[in-house]
């Protein structure tokens, strides 16, 4: 029986011509096959979005925190969407009498809290571009974007008030106003009058232009809403603009595509705000909610206390990257083998026959009941016991961790991908489809895609197995790159905008995520490698949680760093006698080799080719971390600075294993 297809094609492939690779046919979502959803009338901009809910929702709850009793964190106090709009109107009015115009640039610095919301709603009301400032970035990045994006005001946390004093008196050249969300002392605007810079608290600075009233100007749907720097790599960062139209656009494309999925969002639903908003995966999601009348929780700020916040709010959405789901899962498999053999006996049918049951297509709910009841509403309870979605985006999350989730957490799991560029939202999995394990889905309602053959990466759009470069055009499609005329030519050809990613067509529609068209190098012997193809290949596997593989064009074979499961590593040592805290089995020999076994086990599975195997591995007991800035705070990889970091560690691979 054939699969049942979530995509539609609009336009036949293309052979190579003209020096370009050839095209894979062009797709769209099944949802649009009668033309690309229309714009809901009346919202033309992201204040428009917030303007309506107000008036559709004007006591429901949407912006909420924890509040602090003797020191320590109790229950969520809320602010209304009508109280919420009173400070967006106060605050806009207290910036344009800065001096502010239209146009002007906001910067917005620090973790996710109600004042972050407050200060974007008002640069929609005013036409400011929003210019979100990377909590994990350092002082030099941060110091880039104020001068390269022009941003005459910025709004602080107030814990990181010192760090951005430290870009004086670079940063003064455009910076004029500083808003800390709280207090400032004495000694702080002293040290920023120096430099011709006005420093205000919040409540201070809402008072400003408590005695004047500005007019919203018109905003048109091209108008840029944000520039959104990425991180990036190497280099330094790009600001992607971003209009009103992509951001709408998203939000009916995303509303198009779960309603076909016959589920919605509501006023009710609860989200746990504590992916940065500074990146447009969280920015776009609360955007949706924001639409909806629904309510968004902020966390403490601590990812060590995130769970605490999960159980305070009970969100019925909780959203995630890889990084933090697999920490979850490796948490709860440790509960699991600790509690005794007839619990983890008992978990064990329980999680075998549920998953069979989901495998053969049934629904979550009816999966199995019972089990549900019994045996996995503790962890649901662990969650908030509210769930009804569980969103994973910004980097491939393994399929057994995806896996484990849909049986355990008795809600949706659903992955998606996108880019800064493409406003997040490209693809997205369905609820209940379990054939979409490992894929991130078919494209959302409001985008055509296709693949473009990489022939030195031997990937073919035009296959029986269609791989290439994921290509994107529609609506939500970014501007350009502010001030970078040159690398937005770069990718965007002929009104496609190629994101470097190499995907796969899966028979039913979905797209697996597999390569990244840059990480790709040769060995001396003239080999090209794909590294994440095979990162994601070698990463499969419980005992890992992290896998860094290198090679270069003066070495014939691979090396790679790896950080182990703790709970994995210790089980297998006790298994076979080893002693020895972690950080020791990570130096022991014979445990390099049982993993470097699992390694070599599964390439022969993967048929690999033989310059693809590893041939030596180094244990780290650290994961890789954005502190030691191995990774970007969205948690890819950072692969030259790896490289820096580990250069010692690879040599000595190389040396030992020649």
């Amino acid at each position: 029986m054939a699969p049942e297809k979530f995509i539609i094609e609009v336009e036949p492939a293309k052979p190579a011509k003209d020096g370009r690779p050839s095209m894979g046919p062009v797709y769209r979502s099944v949802f649009a096959k009668d033309g690309f959803p229309p714009p809901t009338p009346g919202l033309d901009s992201c204040w428009d979005i917030f303007r309506l809910s107000v008036e559709k929702y004007p006591n429901n709850r949407m912006l909420g925190r924890r509040e602090i009793v003797d020191g320590k964190p109790g229950k969520y106090v809320w602010m209304s969407y009508k109280e919420v709009y009173d400070i967006v109107i106060k605050l806009g009015n207290s910036i344009r009498s800065c001096g502010v115009d239209e146009g002007g640039k906001c910067g917005i610095y620090g973790a996710n809290c109600p004042e972050w919301i407050i200060s974007m709603e008002a640069c929609n009301a005013h036409g400011l571009y929003c210019v979100p400032l990377y909590d994990t970035l350092g002082a030099g990045a941060v110091e880039f974007i104020i001068s390269h994006a022009e941003i005459t005001i910025a709004f602080v946390e107030e814990k990181k008030l010192p760090e951005r004093l430290k870009t004086f008196p670079n940063a003064s050249k455009y910076l004029k106003t500083i808003v800390s969300f709280g207090k400032v002392t004495p000694q702080q605007k002293e040290e920023v009058e120096e430099f011709g810079v006005v420093l205000y608290c919040w409540d201070e600075f809402l008072q400003l232009g408590s005695k004047k009233q500005f007019d919203l100007p018109v905003k048109k749907k091209e108008d840029i809403c944000t520039i959104m720097y990425t991180s990036g790599t190497t280099g330094d960062p790009k600001g992607v603009l971003i209009s009103h139209a992509s951001i709408v656009t998203f939000i009916a494309g995303a509303k198009c595509v779960i309603e076909h999925a016959t589920e919605s969002l509501t006023m009710d639903d609860v989200y746990l705000s504590y992916l940065p908003l500074a990146h447009i995966f969280d920015r776009v999601i609360e955007e949706c909610f924001i639409n909806h009348g629904a309510s968004i929780g902020f966390w403490q700020g601590d990812v060590k206390l995130l769970t605490k916040d999960i159980r305070e709010l009970k969100p019925t959405v909780f959203s995630a990257v890889p990084r933090v789901l697999d920490r979850i899962y490796s948490g709860l498999q440790q509960k699991i083998s600790s509690g005794g053999l007839l619990k983890s006996t008992l978990f064990n049918l329980a999680y075998a026959y549920k998953h069979h049951n989901l495998k053969k297509g049934r629904k979550h709910v009816e999966a199995s009941p019972l089990f549900d009841k019994v045996i996995f509403s503790k962890v649901k309870e662990g969650l908030g016991g509210k769930l009804r979605f569980i969103m994973s985006g910004a980097a491939p999350l393994a399929s057994h961790v995806e896996a484990f989730f849909r049986v355990v957490a008795c809600c949706h799991v659903l992955q998606g991908y996108g880019l800064t560029e493409t406003c997040a939202g490209t693809f997205m999995s369905l609820p209940d489809k379990y054939d979409m394990l490992g894929t991130v889905g078919p494209p959302v309602a409001n985008v055509d895609v296709c693949l473009e053959s990489v022939p030195e990466m031997s990937y073919d759009a035009l296959s029986s197995m269609p791989r290439g470069e994921v290509c994107v055009r529609g609506g939500t499609v970014f501007s350009g790159y502010f001030k970078r005329e040159d690398l937005t030519k770069e990718v965007m050809i002929d009104g496609w905008f190629h994101t470097g990613d190499v995907g796969e067509w899966q028979p039913n529609g979905c797209l697996k995520i597999i390569d990244r068209k840059k990480n790709i190098f040769k060995l001396s012997q003239g080999e090209y490698v794909a590294v994440e193809n095979l990162e994601n290949i070698y990463g499969n596997n419980p005992i890992i949680d992290s896998i860094w593989i290198y090679g270069n064009s003066f070495e014939s074979f691979l090396v790679a760093v790896i950080n182990p499961n703790q709970r994995a590593v210790e089980q297998w040592a006790e298994n076979n006698g080893i002693s020895g805290d972690f950080v020791s089995l990570c130096e022991n020999s014979k445990v390099k080799e049982y993993i470097l076994g699992e390694l070599t086990k599964a390439g022969k599975e993967k048929q690999l080719k033989g310059f693809e195997f590893i041939k030596a591995v180094h244990l780290d007991p650290q994961p890789f971390d954005i502190e030691r800035n191995l990774l970007t705070p969205t948690f890819k990889k950072k692969r030259p600075q790896l490289l820096k970091y580990y250069k010692d560690v690879i040599d000595n691979m190389y040396k030992g294993t020649k």
